[in-house]
């Protein structure tokens, strides 16, 4: 499998952790590939139309879009079951997911948008930022104690790099701040092995 890859993107981390968790990295091969919201990549434009990362290139030449749904294929290939419960815990799972992943939504356009001239930047649109993230962070320090009730899967990948995507590129909020519950989950999210093996770095 062809996975196109780069070690800033918190989507793609997303898999990398998921692709450590079940087994699978070994069966992957990383393709540098540097993607901007004003340029189109050339080169992924032939997998992926919509020229974003992750995108996963299988064995028979079929394309996967989008983390979630690389990680349930990754899931799939390791037996199934193993990210993704059954039964009422799936929703709880996807809905953790939903609210990391959205969370990094918000922080990958709030970074585009305070990189811009001070005079260019929508007063709005910071305040909504700021509002959101921190609501999103006390919602989670209020879930915390029971994100480790339950076994490790796509909810908590999604989380975890959403606080991580957090240090690598706004460690001035100090989002720790007020949340130990969260500060504490967080740190045993940051010392798995697959979550060492995928940190963010600017190369």
């Amino acid at each position: 499998m062809k996975l196109h890859w780069s070690p800033r993107s918190p989507f793609v981390r997303k898999v990398m952790i998921a692709a450590h968790e079940l087994g699978l990295a070994g069966r992957i091969e990383t393709v540098r590939t540097v993607v901007r919201m004003g340029m189109p990549h050339a080169g992924l434009l032939r997998d992926n139309p919509l020229s974003k990362i992750p995108t996963l290139v299988l064995e028979d030449g079929r394309v996967l879009f989008d983390s979630l749904t690389i990680i349930e294929y990754l899931d799939a290939q390791a037996g199934g079951g193993r990210l993704f419960p059954a039964g009422p815990a799936r929703w709880d799972a996807l809905t953790r997911h939903a609210l990391g992943n959205g969370l990094l939504d918000l922080l990958v356009l709030w970074r585009n948008e305070r990189d811009k001239p001070p005079a260019a930047q929508t007063t709005e649109w910071m305040s909504s930022f700021t509002v959101r993230t921190e609501a999103s962070l006390d919602h989670l320090e209020r879930e915390a104690p029971h994100l480790g009730g339950s076994s490790f899967g796509i909810g908590h990948i999604a989380i975890g790099c959403a606080l991580s995507y957090l240090d690598f590129r706004f460690a001035d909020l100090s989002w720790r701040t007020g949340r130990p519950a969260l500060a504490a989950w967080h740190k045993g999210f940051a010392a798995r092995p697959s979550a060492r093996a995928t940190e963010a770095a600017d190369d």
